[in-house]
Order: structure tokens, then C-alpha cells, then sequence
């Protein structure tokens, strides 16, 4: 019977979201570590940045709550290098006057923030709804930065198309229309999606034109496209090799 209990203890604790609290200041910190853990949270704290780095590579957590003020790195430097490499949820805590840095933190990928002082029952709401929302959120694949075809490779971020490392020149238009089918690499896109997505490339009509004339700038024989294909009744598509 006590084997029993003892699994199920084990499988709540891990069923439960972890959350990591960094602040430096130990009262709030220990406080919001107790209240966390009563309302069914797994918790774990770190008095800095260089803490939470440390804690960040040995468990897998499912929210950071950042304070942003602490010395040393701040909040708004470590939520923006986490973002370059882990999309993990992050909720800053700010003080009242600090409205620069709410901004910049939301700009540089943080989920959400609450301004001190704030109640306690608000920070778990807050919580449950970034939570909620990451679980339903669709897992998307990036595209990769360089797409590669043929000789040619496309730098999707710079929006740049290069032949053996020599620039190919592209129109507005052209660069939109290559653009939106790397971001949808393998993919047929129709017509009217490319109409929709790019604010220069026009009229679903004018689709047409512009990939005859973006054809004879990457195909051998664009009447016989290798890499911009036509999926017939269904759109254009950019094939990789």
C-alpha cells in the first residue's frame, strides 16, 4: 500500500507544471515558492540569472516567473538570450514605474507581466493562462534560415538569394513571392495565399507573371521548372534538392 502511495505521489509531482521563480529578493522569492507549491505547482527558485542558467540545464521547466530588476544580468538580458535557442513561457515581474521595460520585454519575447505589488491569485491566473495557451498552441516547424536549391541558397531572415555566393538580383515582388514559398518549403501554396501574404506581389492574377519571370532567374528551362513547380489545382510550391 505504501509502494502505491509512494507512485502516485511520484506521478503527480511530475504531471504538475514546474515552474521556475528567479528574483533576488529571498522574502518574495521563498513566498512566492510556498504559494506556488500550494496551488498544485512544482516549484524551483534561483537568487540570479546565472542561477536560473545553471537550473535551466538540468530540469525542464513548463514557465519562468523573472523578476526584472536584479543585479548583475537582468531579467530583460536573460529573457532575451533564452529566446535565441528556448521558447520556454516567461512571465517578467516589474515594479510600477518601470513601463519601458514591460514594453521591452514583451518585444523581446516574453508572455506576459505583472507589476508590483501585485496578489498572489493573480500571478496563478496569469500563470494558468500563458500555460493554457502554450498547450494549445499548434507546434509550428521553422523553416530553416538558408534554404539551398541547386546552386542557388535563399537567406529566408535577410531575404537574400545568392548563386555560388554571388547576389541575384530580385525585384520587391520577386523576393515576396520566393519568401513565402520558403516559409512553406515543400508545401503547395495556392494563388490566393500569395495574393493575401506579401503587400507587393498583387492580385492573385499577377501571381503568374511574377513566378514566369522569377523562373528564368533560378530555372535552367523554366518552361520545365525544377525547383518552382505548379501543383496543378493546387498553388505553387518551392522543392528543395
Amino acid at each position: 500500500m505504501a509502494e502505491q502511495e509512494q507512485q502516485q505521489l511520484s506521478f503527480e509531482s511530475v504531471s504538475q507544471p514546474h515552474v521556475l521563480v528567479v528574483d533576488d529578493d529571498k522574502r518574495l522569492r521563498e513566498l512566492l515558492g510556498r504559494y506556488l507549491a500550494d496551488q498544485g505547482f512544482r516549484v524551483t527558485t534561483a537568487v540570479s540569472a546565472a542561477e536560473a542558467r545553471s537550473k535551466l540545464g538540468s530540469f525542464t521547466f513548463d514557465l519562468l516567473v523573472l523578476d526584472i530588476m536584479m543585479p548583475g544580468e537582468s531579467g530583460l538580458q536573460l529573457t532575451e538570450h533564452l529566446r535565441q535557442e528556448n521558447n520556454v513561457p516567461i512571465l517578467l515581474l516589474t515594479a510600477m514605474s518601470e513601463s519601458a521595460d514591460r514594453i521591452k520585454g514583451l518585444s523581446i519575447g516574453a508572455d506576459d507581466y505583472l507589476a508590483k505589488p501585485f496578489e498572489p491569485r493573480e500571478l496563478v491566473l496569469r500563470i494558468q493562462a500563458i500555460l493554457k495557451r502554450a498547450r494549445q498552441a499548434p507546434s509550428v516547424k521553422e523553416p530553416p534560415r538558408l534554404i539551398k536549391f541547386g546552386s542557388f541558397v535563399f537567406d529566408l531572415e535577410r531575404r537574400r538569394l545568392s548563386r555560388q555566393g554571388n547576389a541575384v538580383y530580385l525585384t520587391e515582388s520577386e523576393t515576396d513571392l520566393l519568401a513565402q514559398l520558403a516559409s512553406r518549403l515543400g508545401d503547395p501554396v495556392t494563388r490566393e495565399e500569395l495574393s493575401d501574404m506579401g503587400s507587393d506581389i498583387g492580385a492573385s492574377r499577377v501571381i503568374d507573371i511574377q513566378m514566369t519571370r522569377l523562373r528564368k532567374k533560378i530555372e535552367d528551362d523554366p518552361k520545365f521548372p525544377r525547383y518552382l513547380q505548379t501543383v496543378r489545382g493546387r498553388g505553387y510550391v518551392l522543392q528543395p534538392d
